[in-house]
């Protein structure tokens, strides 16, 4: 995983190649660490209108799936295709842990990448992810 995609309010990068499934199945826990959801929460999950986000987003929603059958107790609202203000509005109205949007915001279509945003609806920086990551490796 490139460091370099983990920004100040999201993660983002080329697809494939530097954001793809196996990416967003290897961050799903650490995400969810970050959002203090130890075993059980509800988070709402979306994806942008770009060519690679129902991949993505079909990865990220297989990875929560996977994890409630280890022991998680997840309740996940599937909000299909949304805006990005969207999520805010969302993870207020389901009074959820977190939220987490696939999309790379305003970069043109070659990248995709995931936003995250906590139960007080304010984004998770990347950077705080990456350290995370690393401290987990």
């Amino acid at each position: 995983m490139k460091p370099s995609i983990f920004g100040a309010y999201d993660i983002r990068g080329k697809y494939p190649s530097e954001i793809n499934e196996k990416v967003i199945e290897k961050l799903l826990p650490i995400i969810l660490k970050i959002l203090k959801v130890k075993s059980k929460g509800k988070i709402v999950l979306g994806h942008d209108v770009r060519l690679s986000s129902p991949q993505l987003y079909k990865a990220a929603m297989n990875k929560l799936n996977s994890l409630n059958k280890s022991g998680y107790d997840l309740e996940i609202v599937s909000a299909g295709m949304i805006t990005t203000p969207m999520i805010y509005f969302l993870v207020h109205k389901f009074k959820a842990k977190g939220g987490i949007v696939i999309t790379a915001s305003h970069n043109p279509k070659e990248y995709n990448g995931i936003k995250i945003v906590n139960a007080s609806g304010l984004p998770v920086s990347g950077k705080e992810i990456y350290e995370l990551y690393k401290a987990l490796r």
